[in-house]
């Protein structure tokens, strides 16, 4: 049942917690009701908007459902996917096990996957705005969000529609969302750290990450946005809230260099042996991984993450502090083996002292002081 009023009686039991005469409980707040003496009369959905007193009874001014049975489920969330690619695909398939409809539009025709899939695709983001979706979800690659989010037809949707997206990046769309989108939008950014291949067998204990930038704390968008991050919960993930600044430092640590190291390997130009270690194998996977990722993608983590230049560099610096590490060291027995070895030369050689010097590293390669070294 549902009602826009319902009269109360004054308050009865601690923090704020009230009892209506059907023995209904509400609270001021959205959750949890941990103070109800009849909990088996109590979901944990959310119901009220604002509480105003009336001639000294408590009234609810706005009420989106009467909680009552537990057992109460809220109607699937219609959910518009933009950028269908494969992480769109792959994306929809948990929305889909979870009850929710999903629409598509992308710049490809999937028009006959979506058909065998039960769901809706439309050519184009007009037709898609129309039929005014709870949330959008944007599955473009990085460097086409900004010209995506731009061209959506904001006013054929509902002034409470909550946008959300998969980027690799958080703080971009983050922003873009804020500059673009009126003030009643929801905003949540989002970032599953799985995909296609990581997540085939299922998302239990994959991390997601996300942060609620704009977001009412009550009423159906306040619902809407619990319900689109449960799907999440209930497939398996390990749900991890973290702000997006957060996120950025981490990503640039973790899986922007994952890519970099990928990249450089995939330059060398890796095989597999007949003894191989697991090590190896490992480095094989992830140059493997890496290169069928698009390099639009591995620049987009580039571009779009402001932490990304201090990691190149740090790499850099790594990389040279071991290589002088290695020269360092095979500078002394290069030297120890002149010394040792290399007669001193009297006045009839033409051959000087100072000329023995240039034998130091600084004048070779590795390859040719390695070479050097053999043949002594």
């Amino acid at each position: 049942m549902a009602f826009s009023s319902l009269q109360l009686a004054q308050s009865t039991m601690p923090n704020g917690i009230f009892k209506t005469k059907t023995n209904t409980f509400f609270t001021k707040t959205v959750f949890p009701f941990t103070q109800c003496a009849n909990k088996s009369l109590v979901s944990n959905a959310r119901a009220i908007t604002k509480l105003t007193c009336v001639n000294g009874t408590t009234e609810i001014a706005t009420c989106n459902h009467i909680i009552g049975d537990k057992n109460t489920k809220l109607a699937p969330l219609k959910i518009g996917i933009i950028g269908f690619g494969n992480f769109g695909q792959f994306i929809a398939k948990g929305m889909r096990r979870q009850g929710h409809s999903v629409l598509a539009t992308s710049r490809s025709d999937y028009s006959e996957y979506c058909e065998q899939n039960g769901i809706q695709f439309f050519r184009n983001m007009e037709a898609l705005c129309e039929e005014q979706p709870d949330v959008i979800l944007v599955c473009s690659s990085i460097l086409s969000t900004e010209n995506i989010i731009r061209s959506i037809p904001i006013h054929k949707l509902k002034p409470d529609t909550i946008f959300a997206d998969v980027l690799s990046v958080k703080q971009f769309p983050r922003n873009l969302f804020i500059e673009v989108l009126p003030p009643g939008f929801g905003i949540v950014c989002t970032h599953p750290m799985f995909g296609p291949e990581s997540g085939k067998n299922g998302w239990t204990e994959l991390p997601f990450v996300f942060e609620k930038v704009r977001v009412t704390d009550v009423g159906a968008q306040a619902e809407k946005c619990t319900q689109f991050l449960n799907i999440f919960e209930q497939e398996g993930c390990r749900m991890v809230e973290m702000s997006c600044e957060e996120h950025d430092r981490h990503a640039a640590g973790s899986q922007f260099i994952t890519h970099t190291i990928g990249r450089v390997l995939s330059h060398l130009n890796l095989e597999s042996t007949p003894i191989n270690t697991k090590g190896y194998e490992t480095l094989l996977q992830l140059t493997g991984n890496t290169v069928s990722d698009s390099f639009d993608l591995y620049y987009g983590l580039f571009m779009y993450n402001v932490n990304a230049t201090e990691q190149i560099d740090n790499l850099d610096r790594a990389f040279e502090t071991v290589k002088q590490k290695l020269y360092g060291r095979l500078h002394d027995i290069l030297r120890k083996q002149i010394v040792e070895r290399v007669p001193m030369q009297d006045a009839s050689n033409k051959t000087s002292i100072t000329q023995l010097t240039s034998l130091t590293i600084p004048e070779m390669n590795l390859s040719e002081a390695v070479a050097v070294s053999s043949h002594r």
